[in-house]
């Protein structure tokens, strides 16, 4: 069966299959360069000198100490997570491309001549933001704090609670798609 008969699901399914250690290496190491990100921004909400070490409220802030706070909040993700990630993806990247037989090269490179030529189009933002900003209304009014001013909490009180709504709605829709996941997976998929 030539590379261009098998399917796209086909085809990354064999190739997880061959190369497991390798993908779950991947998996692994990109939710510990997630965790670290978000590990990074709340040391930094906190730490930040830019924001009054996380005490400032929203009438305290200017044009400059927004710029100032997004650009050393950049740095510091960049300095003590994106370049050790970069540094990990390339060189393992490069490990494991160096050691692949040259007829697995050779089938990577007709697939990706064969999607060069399709075009894509991802559509629009499908409402999510919207769903995002009804949810945290939500939070805020289970919270106590909807009709609460900006200036009379910190603005890491709201920054923190917009991420509590992402959790709440992770585990609210996460939980029961993965035991459905696991349900449709071990009753219809396995059994293919």
């Amino acid at each position: 069966m030539s590379n261009e008969e098998i399917s796209e699901e086909t085809f990354w399914k064999r190739k997880i299959r061959d190369h497991r250690i390798t993908f779950i290496i991947i998996i692994i190491a990109a939710v510990c360069a997630i965790a670290g990100g978000l590990i990074v921004l709340f040391w930094f909400i906190g730490a930040s000198p830019f924001g009054g070490f996380g005490t400032w409220t929203f009438d305290q802030w200017s044009v400059g100490t927004l710029i100032l706070f997004v650009l050393f909040l950049f740095l510091f993700e960049l300095l003590l997570v994106g370049i050790p990630a970069i540094l990990f993806f390339g060189i393992g990247g490069y490990l494991w491309w160096r050691r692949l037989p040259a007829e697995e090269k050779q089938e990577f490179k007709e697939r990706e001549k064969k999607e060069k030529h399709t075009k894509r189009n991802w559509g629009g933002g499908s409402g999510f933001s919207f769903f995002i900003f009804i949810a945290y209304c939500i939070y805020l009014a289970v919270d106590g704090t909807f009709n609460t001013t900006f200036g009379s909490q910190p603005y890491t009180y709201w920054v923190y609670t917009w991420f509590l709504t992402i959790m709440w709605i992770l585990i609210v829709l996460g939980v029961p798609a993965g035991i459905i996941l696991l349900i449709v997976y071990f009753k219809v998929w396995r059994k293919k």
